[in-house]
């Protein structure tokens, strides 16, 4: 099964890594105080009115939105100005335009988009990251809906209730979503988005239709912001030579040593808190990424690649 191949292979790389290292005494203290009672998955707070579509459209826009929400930063990074003159920038400013392109056409008519009309789309105060390969995903992902699922990706799996058959019919059909590194000659597996869209889509039906969903067997969404705050709690250890690559900005290589080890650790460190505390991993990523605000104050910059996964 992938999501044990995932875990199996971040524990490698945690048992055998030279640049990252977990203090556990941290860890376990930090662990007492979590609580993961009220968390609610981030749809349900109705970003930019999202839950006004029906449950399909939803789902056949997270599945394009998804698929291309990834790497934002940049000097400068990029932003854009919404309809009420608010500023918005990453991962929420993409959504606000995926959304605003959505309204005016639907999943099938994307198809015919041009760059020209994507880039206008995402007009900003520079172009966005990444342009022509989110372009690239998004034809084609629209292009597998239409011709493997008969243009409607929900139809396709709104009999699946569970993570692991949800999350193998996104990733067998859908090869942008792949997402794994070689460290030591080995195969190491994140599916970041991949396991993000099933999360979202699993609580997203369970709101919505009411049903019993399974998302028990996700380990988490391996990006930036977890690990910077887990470094800010004194959970990650960095030494020298990456510390001084990070707080000045510099850039890491995709799939070097430093990437991999801190994707891996922070998936090891939501599967060892999963199995102190008994709360499935997916709302503990969640709970992660939201204590990121108790800690903006004191967070060192976040580890910067260029990467089409995170």
């Amino acid at each position: 099964v992938m999501l044990d191949k995932i875990i199996d292979s971040c524990n490698y790389v945690v048992n055998n890594s030279k640049n990252v290292k977990i203090n556990y005494e941290k860890l376990d203290n930090f662990i007492k105080d979590i609580d993961c009672n009220n968390l609610k998955n981030w749809l349900l707070f109705n970003p930019n009115n999202l839950l006004e579509f029906d449950i399909s459209t939803l789902i056949n826009f997270l599945l394009i939105f998804e698929s291309i929400d990834y790497c934002f930063w940049g000097n400068p990074k990029w932003e854009i100005i919404a309809d009420d003159g608010s500023k918005k920038d990453g991962s929420d400013a993409l959504l606000y335009c995926m959304l605003k392109l959505f309204r005016i056409k639907g999943l099938n008519e994307l198809e015919y988009l041009s760059i020209d009309e994507f880039k206008k789309i995402l007009n900003g105060n520079v172009e966005i990251p990444l342009l022509k390969e989110r372009y690239e995903t998004l034809i084609k992902n629209v292009k597998i809906v239409k011709e493997k699922m008969n243009g409607d990706f929900y139809n396709y799996i709104k009999d699946i209730y569970k993570d692991e058959e949800l999350f193998n019919i996104i990733i067998e059909n859908f090869d942008s979503f792949s997402d794994f590194r070689i460290y030591n000659d080995k195969k190491i597996y994140f599916y970041k988005l991949a396991q993000l869209l099933t999360s979202d889509i699993l609580h997203i039906r369970e709101y919505l239709e009411n049903c019993t969903v399974d998302y028990s067997k996700l380990l988490g969404c391996a990006d930036y912001k977890i690990p910077q705050t887990l470094r800010a709690i004194g959970i990650l250890e960095y030494n020298k030579e990456l510390l001084n690559i990070i707080d000045n900005g510099k850039e890491l290589e995709k799939g070097s040593e430093f990437e991999v080890e801190i994707r891996a650790s922070q998936l090891f460190v939501i599967n060892y808190i999963k199995n102190k505390i008994n709360v499935n991993a997916i709302d503990i990523n969640d709970y992660l990424f939201l204590y990121s605000k108790k800690v903006k104050t004191i967070a060192k910059p976040y580890h910067l690649c260029k990467n089409t996964n995170y």
